[in-house]
């Protein structure tokens, strides 16, 4: 009975924080439903009357005006050759840390971690110049870049779970005639099927919602993702379209929320065995 007691507290704490944070995604959901009038006055925190109701024409709306199919293409583009490169370049990095484990490789995962910690403000600047001398203001090539800034994390749980893998594994297979390449593919890669799953969603939730990089990178004009696109609801004299773009707010998290309920497990999973093991 005492135990329950202790158990009541802690799920009414997390059932409060659930509600804190699923509350703006609703009030979304019903703007986006709303007439324009009644999202700009005082019902902007009610549910949709029968006045107020505009049914499906906001997200018409948003996927017209904003040309949703190319910012849609933009987005998925990006966010899936960033999470490709980010999740061979990193494993690869990480089974290199652990079993040669010199100065070198310890130095390279300490300016990984490191990375984590430097605010994105002090070197977007410069970044932006960089990714112009190089030609990697584009969709294509503006994945290298998140490259850099997802290795961080990435480096960080891949080494963690790599750690506790057995060296005699790859020994073994080593003895039976792979090569290193057939090792990190038909040994390694299985092995961390947890973490990269975890770490896949986890850079995908921020590569598609990402909105300062690409807007300092990318030239607007011709290439906008998602939420680039979102901003330019925004008419003149500040005017903004508050139904479409309350509409096109959902249509943007609404596949990372499908991706995120279907792999949910995966993420604790990988993010444990990543910081634990070793």
């Amino acid at each position: 009975m005492a135990n329950k007691k202790k158990s009541i507290i802690p799920t009414i704490i997390l059932t409060v924080i659930c509600i804190l944070w699923l509350y703006p995604i609703l009030l979304i959901l019903l703007n986006s439903l709303k007439v324009e009038s009644a999202i700009t006055t005082s019902g902007v925190f009610s549910f949709p009357t029968a006045e107020t109701w505009n049914g499906i024409s906001n997200f018409i709306a948003s996927v017209t005006q904003m040309d949703f199919l190319k910012s849609f293409w933009y987005s998925l583009v990006i966010s899936v050759m960033s999470v490709v490169l980010i999740l061979i370049c990193c494993s690869m990095s990480a089974w290199y840390i652990v079993r040669v484990n010199g100065k070198f490789s310890k130095a390279f995962y300490y300016l990984c971690v490191f990375s984590m910690v430097v605010p994105f403000q002090m070197v977007m600047f410069t970044l932006a110049k960089t990714a112009d001398t190089l030609k990697l203001n584009n969709p294509y090539n503006i994945c290298i870049i998140y490259l850099g800034f997802g290795a961080g994390l990435a480096v960080f749980m891949f080494t963690g779970f790599v750690k506790g893998i057995p060296m005699e594994i790859e020994e073994a297979a080593l003895i039976d005639g792979c090569s290193p390449f057939k090792v990190y593919t038909q040994v390694l890669i299985p092995i961390l099927k947890p973490t990269i799953i975890s770490t896949a969603i986890l850079e995908l939730m921020w590569v598609w919602n990402d909105y300062l990089l690409p807007t300092l990178v990318l030239d607007i004009k011709k290439y906008r993702t998602i939420p680039m696109a979102v901003q330019y609801f925004r008419g003149s004299f500040g005017h903004v379209q508050m139904g479409p773009m309350m509409a096109s707010i959902m249509i943007d998290i609404i596949p990372i929320i499908i991706v995120y309920l279907v792999c949910q497990k995966y993420i604790i999973e990988g993010v444990v065995a990543g910081a634990v093991k070793g």
